[in-house]
């Protein structure tokens, strides 16, 4: 079992950056296709990115890429999600997940994540 902790979220103006960390409890981990999901009250969970068990291939929803940026450090055991020129639709509740030992291409649906964190929350003023 892997469990998933974050941390970063926070409040920014639009225009502004922010960095998610999330910290993983096994080794296992190592193994694993990490993901970010995101969550706004009343709707189902939305996966942001993607990143390989060897931090080779990055996938993006397309309402991110070339703002948000997934990496990973094995070594520690981290997954981050630096996110850049954020605006007020990118304001939701942020879960790091673990999908399992390789990232499939539907690697955003919910029914492919092993492994939720608690989720961080992120706002975004205009």
């Amino acid at each position: 079992q892997v469990q998933l902790t974050e941390s970063g979220g926070g409040s920014v103006q639009a225009g502004g950056s922010l960095r998610l960390s999330c910290l993983a409890s096994a080794y296992s981990y190592r193994t694993n296709c990490m993901t970010w999901f995101r969550q706004v009250p009343g709707k189902g969970r939305e996966g942001v990115a993607a990143i390989t068990e060897d931090g080779a291939v990055t996938y993006y929803v397309d309402s991110v890429k070339g703002r948000f940026a997934i990496s990973r450090d094995n070594a520690k055991m981290m997954t981050y999600l630096q996110m850049n020129n954020l605006g007020p639709e990118d304001t939701a509740t942020y879960f790091c997940a673990a999908n399992g030992y390789r990232c499939f291409t539907d690697w955003y649906l919910e029914g492919r994540v092993s492994y939720w964190g608690r989720g961080t929350q992120v706002t975004v003023s205009s």
